[in-house]
């Protein structure tokens, strides 16, 4: 099918983008009936736009305001590497007793690598990592209370800021839909970014584990700045340089 304007092809990427995960050059051109020089433009134009991310060959969607992945799409995305990510993060528990657990699919792969030989409390707005760990038998749970948004089922709004602004908790597993080093870390949803900002007020010792993919993309709403984080945990698909810059910021950035 040919799309007459660059705005209708642009609109057109950016769904397939959605819908599938990802989109490559060589489809797309076929599929569009374009020149792959013309698609490379198209997905360059995205990109200033902040709506995709380019790769080698190709794009993915980044989540906006307007677009965001439910926790179904994320548990098949990148799943060999989020595992290394969370049980190296996991391991940065330290004497920790009190956790706080983020929603989504790296931190609840944290909440299951956590040990289950001493006692712990793990905070959470998450239902899967309440869950995960309410049967454990070791692990005291704390689900914060709150609205369940249906496509992380997790808690927000003023319920769950309120009741997690009465802890203080030993560590913060965090995750974001996307951190830069000039916006810090950004979710789409104002109300997930509350929830967020709280945990990070609240905990002496804050760590952000997440995906090469998440870094460079800008969300809407920033709930911290990259120097509140002790650790940022990653894999070695995000360059070393790359790591180097955020580490300047004060993190220290381990690679796995």
């Amino acid at each position: 099918m040919s799309h007459g304007t660059a705005e209708e092809r642009q609109r057109e990427i950016v769904r397939l983008a959605r819908a599938t995960g990802s989109v490559d050059v060589t489809a797309l051109a076929a599929d569009l009936g374009v020149a792959k020089e013309t698609v490379r433009r198209d997905l360059r134009a995205l990109e200033d736009h902040g709506l995709v991310r380019r790769t080698h060959g190709g794009a993915y969607p980044v989540e906006s305001a307007g677009f965001e992945t439910t926790l179904a799409f994320r548990a098949t995305s990148h799943v060999p590497e989020k595992r290394r990510v969370a049980t190296a993060a996991a391991e940065l528990l330290g004497d920790a007793e009190t956790v706080f657990v983020d929603e989504g699919f790296t931190p609840q792969l944290i909440a299951e690598a956590l040990p289950r030989d001493r006692p712990l409390t793990v905070v959470t707005a998450s239902l899967p990592v309440a869950g995960a760990l309410a049967g454990t038998g070791t692990v005291s749970v704390l689900l914060l209370g709150g609205r369940v948004r249906s496509g992380t089922l997790a808690t927000v709004d003023h319920w769950t800021t309120k009741m997690l602004s009465g802890f203080v908790i030993d560590l913060a597993f965090i995750g974001a839909n996307g951190i830069s080093r000039e916006h810090g870390l950004t979710t789409p949803d104002p109300a997930v970014g509350e929830v967020k900002a709280q945990a990070v007020r609240v905990a002496r010792r804050v760590v952000l584990a997440g995906v090469h993919t998440k870094f460079g993309a800008v969300s809407f709403c920033r709930f911290a700045e990259v120097g509140a984080l002790e650790a940022i945990v990653t894999s070695t698909l995000l360059p070393a340089a790359e790591a180097h810059r955020y580490s300047l910021l004060g993190p220290q950035v381990i690679r796995v």
